[in-house]
């Protein structure tokens, strides 16, 4: 009897190999970052006024968005969402038809809708999650470091704009026909950089994040902006605030107790500077030139507003009726000047102070649609914020949280004392846009912690 050969040994298999984790897609809010980074460009609009290369982007951007969200053929926003953003467009519509003329009524038309209506929508709809948020405020840092290099370079070598006769002001690449252009680029950049260091990122990003705001401080005093120097100090409290009382505390008496020993102990600090910090209590009791021009403006406003209370004067319609209005103490513009550019008188075609602008051209009915949105929007932001910070298992405030609600704090303070015009002014649509997006997201809060990057 034959025994049957024994049979051969399996075949060993290969060891199966773990697929290689899916590469993350090119993020969509890239071209936002482009339009923020246009900005460090030297200015070449010629006035405070005009449209710049970011603006050009801009406008871009919104067909981006539009045709990405053509191809995926879904609904991008809720009802409340498109409610909240689109209620601006009823009051401006009604003072378009308001205007003097056609062309005016539809130059200030498209220019309210880009930085109100637009751009905030289509960089809500770009932005997917936290890594898209952070992406967005390190750009508005990188350009407030940009443009505070080159303006604390002006302060020490003389070559920015003309302070007491001094061309000793920062005003970076903006340029003294834009003299509130550094100043809103460096207030925005150190408000992002106290939303990332207060929030619940990694430790690495936190510490980057304070190093840079404490760093902005600088440029941001050489601007010599008192509205700036106001806005961005009760925002980035409020900011300490929303993170934690303890840690406002805690923070807010280290700051304190720097300031004294730095201006106090060792005089850090020109007199020039301390001057401008003093005046602030002056604006009332000894106002200065500018701070009565700004009075004057203001009421003329309020006169346009009386006069036409429900609709106002119409689209850009300030600079025509200001005259009829203004009071005689009003002066025929500002000076300005700097190293490279002549002396030029500035006509005062506005009255610095948005609310007011609003109230004069739109009326009450586009007060209400504007600052109704901006308003929800706010409400909607601290509300998510204090949900998430009491269901999350770590009991802080997300980084996208504070600097979302920081941008808007800040834009509504800065709208006390400024109004829209220049470069920059594309910033506060991409602002909106980010709290938008904060505030009207369908997506629920982050649930594991600290590191995770959804929304």
């Amino acid at each position: 009897m034959t025994l049957a050969p024994p049979l051969p040994p399996p075949l060993a298999l290969p060891p199966r190999r773990t697929p290689p984790p899916p590469r993350r897609a090119l993020s969509p809010v890239w071209p936002v970052v482009a339009v923020v980074a246009l900005l460090g460009l030297p200015s070449v609009t010629g006035g405070a006024g005009g449209a710049g290369p970011a603006d050009a982007l801009s406008a871009l951007v919104v067909g981006f968005c539009a045709v990405r969200l053509l191809r995926r053929r879904r609904r991008p926003l809720s009802a409340t969402a498109v409610l909240v953003l689109a209620l601006p467009v009823v009051g401006l519509a009604v003072a378009a038809v308001g205007a003097s003329s056609a062309g005016a009524g539809l130059t200030g038309l498209g220019r309210y809708l880009q930085i109100f209506v637009l751009v905030p929508v289509a960089v809500a709809l770009l932005i997917r999650d936290r890594s898209d948020v952070r992406l967005l405020a390190w750009a508005f840092v990188a350009l407030a470091a940009w443009e505070g290099a080159v303006g604390v370079h002006q302060y020490a070598t003389g070559t920015g704009a003309s302070y007491q006769g001094q061309l000793i002001r920062a005003v970076g690449t903006f340029g003294a026909q834009d003299i509130m252009g550094m100043a809103t680029v460096v207030s925005l950049g150190l408000v992002c950089a106290t939303g990332l260091a207060l929030g619940d990122g990694p430790a690495r990003q936190r510490a980057l994040a304070t190093a840079a705001a404490l760093a902005l401080t600088v440029p941001l005093a050489l601007s010599f902006s008192r509205g700036a120097w106001i806005a961005t100090a009760l925002t980035c409290a409020a900011q300490l605030l929303l993170a934690g009382a303890r840690r406002a505390l805690a923070v807010g008496a280290g700051l304190l107790a720097a300031g004294i020993v730095l201006v106090g102990g060792l005089g850090v600090g020109s007199g020039m500077l301390q001057e401008r910090i003093s005046s602030i209590g002056r604006v009332a009791a000894a106002p200065d030139q500018s701070v009565t021009d700004r009075y004057a403006m203001w009421a003329a406003a309020g006169a346009m507003w009386r006069e036409h209370p429900v609709t106002g004067v119409g689209l850009k319609g300030f600079p025509e009726h200001r005259d009829a209005h203004a009071p005689l103490a009003l002066s025929s513009g500002s000076d300005t000047e700097s190293a490279g550019e002549a002396f030029r008188r500035q006509p005062l075609l506005s009255p610095h102070n948005m609310y007011l602008l609003i109230l004069a051209e739109q009326g009450l009915l586009g007060l209400l649609a504007l600052a109704g949105s901006w308003l929800a929007l706010l409400v909607r932001s601290l509300t998510r914020l204090r949900h998430t910070r009491r269901t999350g298992p770590a009991r802080r405030a997300p980084d996208c949280a504070l600097l979302a609600t920081g941008l808007l704090i800040w834009q509504l303070i800065d709208f006390c004392y400024a109004d829209i015009g220049g470069p920059a002014t594309v910033l506060s649509g991409v602002c909106l846009g980010l709290t938008a997006w904060w505030a009207l997201s369908a997506a629920r809060p982050p649930a594991t912690g600290g590191h995770d990057d959804r929304a």
